[in-house]
């Protein structure tokens, strides 16, 4: 027989008692962090992914770095023939890869990563500063995340200033 994890989130109500009738359950109490940090308070709920994003800069030897308030350098042409191959390509493969992981909570690089995305058949050197420039730039929003905020019913409302 296969049996799912289900997570429930939220208040004590009439349907968790029911399935504790019919199914085998534990109450692992609050969820704080799933890769995604959760705090709640009376405002609502914020999202983050600041641990992940440290853990990122990280392993990319980049906490020290410098942070910077933009995604690209609009003088900078993404191309396929340009630069040098890289030589390490797993490298950008395995940051690019997080970086996707961080578009849930982290909407405004979702352009730069399509960006970024479009060259892993030929990989340059300047593609690889690319995506440097994006973890220099997650340093700086270390601290954004998502808000829902409780507005007294349950429809979820989501607001993100992406441009």
């Amino acid at each position: 027989m296969y049996v799912e994890d289900i997570v429930i989130t939220g208040e004590r109500h009439k349907g968790i008692d029911s399935l504790q009738k019919h199914f085998q359950t534990k109450d692992l109490g609050s969820l704080k962090y799933l890769g995604i940090e959760v705090a709640t308070s009376t405002n609502g709920i914020f999202l983050s992914q600041r641990k992940y994003t440290l853990d990122l800069l990280s392993e990319a030897g980049m906490l020290g770095c410098m942070s910077i308030d933009s995604l690209m350098d609009m003088n900078m042409k993404l191309l396929r023939g340009q630069g040098e191959l890289l030589k390490d390509v797993r490298r950008y493969m395995r940051l690019a890869g997080k970086l996707n992981y961080l578009m849930m909570i982290k909407l405004d690089i979702t352009f730069t990563h399509n960006v970024v995305s479009q060259f892993l058949s030929a990989l340059k050197n300047t593609h690889l500063e690319a995506i440097m420039r994006v973890l220099r730039y997650l340093k700086k929003a270390l601290w954004r995340g998502l808000l829902y905020s409780d507005y007294g019913h349950t429809r979820v409302t989501g607001f993100s200033d992406t441009d």
